[in-house]
């Protein structure tokens, strides 16, 4: 019917998203909010309670249930994932965003920069995935949104643990969707490209590099988180049901030029 947006309310749904304390995650747990969505929001450094993203969400109407957890650690997923079942929390809604970022030139770059950024980046969102997605099975389906990068698709400069992080994500989302289209979880992800956040402050303030990068993106201009979040509650939506294993470019136009 032309004018109904039913299919993109998430009412009653609960979200769980990773790296939810700033940035990108902050808008993102407001925009499923805003949607309709509960959201169960995870950081490192995230406040118990009294948090800004907690104020976001509830201001949407929205309840919010915030935990700390610091990715780099194995172990304190499987206790974060323990925790949420003793909490009785039913995820419906998985956004996997919480990531990291060493520079350094490639001969230069560290086994433990590499193994930090690999683990954050890509193993732990393989392992939340893989076990919210066995309790999404179990429950007859649900939604997970990997937060990709335009340099899934790129090689970038002096990030090469990040860069193959990222593709690796590409890869793994590819993955879990042929196996798990067929039980009704969508497995998806947004590649944001050059966004005004803190994680790229250093690059923004160069204004020289800010320049030269603003050139080649066809909208000439920096995005914004909330940018970035209006596509994560599309694929957290039914209007997406029938997407699987997408890598969709959130980027100016930046993958075009």
């Amino acid at each position: 019917m032309a004018g109904d947006l039913s299919h993109f309310d998430l009412s009653g749904r609960t979200a769980l998203v990773t790296g939810c304390r700033r940035g990108i995650g902050r808008a993102i747990a407001a925009g499923l909010a805003r949607a309709g969505a509960d959201v169960v929001g995870v950081s490192a450094s995230l406040e118990p309670t009294g948090s800004d993203v907690e104020a976001d969400v509830t201001g949407h109407g929205g309840r919010f249930a915030g935990y700390r957890c610091d990715f780099a650690d194995r172990q304190a997923i499987y206790r974060l994932v323990e925790t949420l079942d003793a909490d009785d929390h039913a995820i419906d809604i998985l956004v996997n965003n919480a990531g990291t970022i060493r520079r350094a030139p490639a001969a230069e770059h560290a086994d433990a920069d590499w193994d930090h950024v690999m683990e954050v980046n890509a193993s732990a969102p393989f392992i939340l995935s893989r076990e919210i997605g066995r309790r999404m099975i179990e429950r007859g389906g649900g939604k997970i949104v990997f937060v990709a990068s335009i340099l899934s698709f790129q090689g970038g400069i002096t990030v090469p643990g990040y860069a193959a992080s990222k593709g690796a994500i590409a890869q793994i989302v590819r993955a879990l969707a042929n196996e798990w289209a067929p039980q009704n979880v969508n497995v998806n992800a947004i590649a944001p490209g050059y966004i005004a956040t803190d994680i790229n402050t250093g690059l923004q303030t160069d204004q020289a590099r800010s320049a030269e990068l603003m050139a080649r993106v066809p909208v000439g201009r920096w995005g914004t988180a909330e940018e970035i979040a209006d596509p994560v509650v599309f694929l957290a939506s039914e209007a997406a049901r029938f997407v699987h294993g997408a890598i969709l470019p959130v980027d100016g136009g930046w993958l075009a030029r």
